[in-house]
């Protein structure tokens, strides 16, 4: 009987937080409208027994980025062409980085053209040990890179108004809102059926 519960739960929770830990390293809002404003937030989860020390993110033709977010224990460098566009950043760490159990979040600002249609931000996450993740690949990719939707400019917008760079910060904050909601949900669901199963168990073995 207790053998029989035991595996249960493992099968259910290697289940469950499998997806968890497959968590992927994003640039956050997935959504922005032409020719505005926005700050944009890198998601960076830790994925191995190490920690991450090093990320550099390949900045879109359609966007022009141009300040960023002081982040403590972290300094960050530019790349930039020959007209003086940031092409890249790469943050390191001056720090323990993020641990196995961490994740850290990088904000920056920029401004997207009005022609653009999607932002594909290419990532690389270096870890502790010297290997590097390339978040490089397609959306159906083991290590895919975060794409941005770019919709139709707003009607009026001149890409200055403030309202939109807080705009996307709330929607950044409102996408993990969501994201954190889903995850207890389906935790709490999981949490109810284990213990149903756990009395069925219990019921046919009296």
């Amino acid at each position: 009987m207790k053998k029989s519960v035991i595996t249960v739960f493992v099968l259910l929770f290697s289940l469950a937080f499998g997806g968890i830990a497959s968590a992927h390293v994003t640039v956050q809002p997935k959504e922005v409208p032409a020719n505005s404003y926005q700050v944009f937030t890198l998601r960076v989860p830790t994925e191995k027994e190490v920690a991450t020390t090093q990320v550099k993110v390949e900045v879109p033709d359609g966007v022009n980025v141009s300040r960023f977010e002081p982040k403590p224990d972290w300094t960050y460098e530019l790349e930039k062409n020959a007209d003086g566009k940031i092409t890249a950043v790469t943050w390191k760490t001056t720090g323990p980085g993020f641990g196995p159990t961490e994740f850290g979040q990088f904000n920056f600002q920029g401004k997207v053209a009005e022609d653009a249609k999607e932002l594909v931000w290419k990532a690389h996450q270096t870890y502790a040990d010297g290997s590097v993740v390339d978040w490089t690949g397609p959306a159906d990719a083991d290590t895919p890179a975060s794409v941005t939707k770019v919709t139709a400019a707003a009607g009026g917008n001149d890409g200055h108004g403030a309202a939109s760079g807080s705009a996307a910060s709330a929607d950044g904050a409102n996408n993990g809102d969501n994201d954190t909601l889903t995850l207890s949900l389906a935790i709490a669901g999981l949490a109810a059926g284990v213990l149903s199963l756990v009395v069925s168990l219990v019921r046919k073995r009296a």
